[in-house]
């Protein structure tokens, strides 16, 4: 520890064992990254330096790389058949003053229908006249443990009370009832490594599909879909603000939630929960202990488009990061959030996305990320349109979380309006 009690990155290396967490209110050194490739730099040469260069010809241009080489490219937006029948009536939550809305969303392509289920408690007091803003929860977790729709198990992962409290709304849907989520990894008899892919021959993919092809959009780009038509549903009622609608998710639902936000617009927010490598994880910075590409690949090879397969093993030396993705979401809100034990997810790596992503911001003459103190545990920075928080304990999605979304929400002043 030098004269300013911060320790170094050596130092810290040696100690930050994949096992050891952080001691709360030490500021720790970290690595920079090295050749970050450069967000406001267009692929024809020349530097962003209006709205209009950003709108017209580089958001564009990264919105297609992404799309092409790590999502994968969508049969279909909204389903011009697209529709949604209530499962049951309304029901009143005296106990947390909500009441509760289920449907089904039904569509179908040009070889086959799916549909799949959402709901949202609103507060009891929401009304045409006073219409609520909302969060979109991507629920990667069991639903009768983590978000039970009939509130007889309680959760925060899903703190409905906590939420209609301060005035939102809370929807959630269940991520694999659209694409699954369970193509691993196995040992063939001969011992080689088998990975998988998802047929297209059946289930979601096969209503637009017969087969996936090097580009076609996997699981996370799935998810965001379906959270997109969450969103559609919500815009049918006259009691949630519809403008005011962020997307929520944790982990691999957080990789989601950037991608839902950074793909479609009308998401005022994104919330990035501990989402990682892949997610909001810087891959340009050497961070001890975090998981890459080739491992996100490899383990869950269904997430992504197979091309995003020719970035295996090349980590620091790719040519994008994730602040690129990061950045489609300006001039709305993102958070990205991190926990100080989920090393993993490398949170070093994913506050550097927030700070690299800032300059979108700025062209909008907001602010990005502001970094008024240091970094450090259970301190939020909440000064500008990039928030971040690093919140002690390990991988997970908890109240401290939800209050600082709930809180990020506030500030912006969703519920003056």
């Amino acid at each position: 520890m030098n004269a300013n009690g911060i320790i170094g990155w050596g130092v810290l290396a040696a100690a930050f064992s994949c096992g050891a967490e952080p001691v709360p209110g030490t500021v720790y050194a970290q690595p920079e990254p090295v050749n970050l490739p450069p967000l406001m730099r267009m692929a024809a040469g020349g530097e962003v330096r209006t709205v209009s260069d950003w709108e017209s010809v580089r958001r564009p241009e990264i919105l297609k790389f992404a799309t092409e080489n790590i999502y994968g490219v969508r049969p279909v937006e909204r389903p011009a058949d697209l529709k949604f029948e209530a499962i049951e009536p309304e029901r009143a939550f005296p106990e947390v003053k909500a009441v509760r809305r289920r449907a089904r969303a039904s569509f179908s392509g040009p070889r086959g229908k799916w549909s799949f289920e959402m709901t949202v408690f609103r507060p009891a007091a929401a009304s045409a006249a006073a219409p609520v803003p909302a969060f979109v929860l991507i629920c990667n977790r069991a639903l009768e443990t983590f978000a039970d729709v009939d509130l007889k198990v309680k959760s925060e992962f899903f703190p409905v009370a906590e939420v209609v409290a301060r005035g939102y709304a809370i929807a959630v849907f269940k991520n694999t009832h659209l694409a699954l989520d369970d193509y691993h990894p196995y040992y063939a008899e001969d011992g080689s490594v088998v990975i998988q892919d998802p047929p297209f021959t059946n289930g979601f993919y096969a209503c637009w599909a017969a087969a996936r092809t090097e580009r076609s959009w996997g699981a996370i780009s799935a998810w965001a879909w379906g959270a997109s038509r969450v969103l559609d549903w919500l815009e049918t009622m006259d009691d949630i603000d519809s403008r005011h609608v962020a997307v929520v998710g944790h982990s691999r639902g957080g990789k989601t939630s950037l991608w839902a936000a950074a793909s479609d617009p009308r998401f005022a927010m994104a919330c990035v929960n501990d989402s990682g490598c892949c997610g909001a994880k810087l891959n340009h910075a050497a961070v001890p202990c975090s998981e890459t590409i080739q491992q996100d690949n490899n383990n869950n090879p269904h997430w992504f488009c197979r091309a995003y397969r020719q970035f295996n093993g090349k980590d620091a030396h790719i040519p994008f990061d994730q602040h690129w993705i990061a950045a489609l979401v300006a001039p709305r809100l993102l958070y990205i959030a991190s926990a100080s034990a989920d090393f993993g997810a490398g949170p070093w790596g994913e506050f550097l996305t927030a700070r690299h992503a800032s300059p979108a911001w700025e062209l909008y003459g907001r602010k990005g990320l502001v970094e008024d103190h240091c970094y450090a545990v259970d301190k939020p920075f909440h000064g500008g349109c990039v928030g971040y928080h690093l919140r002690k304990g390990g991988h997970n999605l908890n109240l401290y979380d939800w209050r600082n979304y709930l809180d990020f929400a506030d500030r912006h002043g969703w519920r003056s309006r």
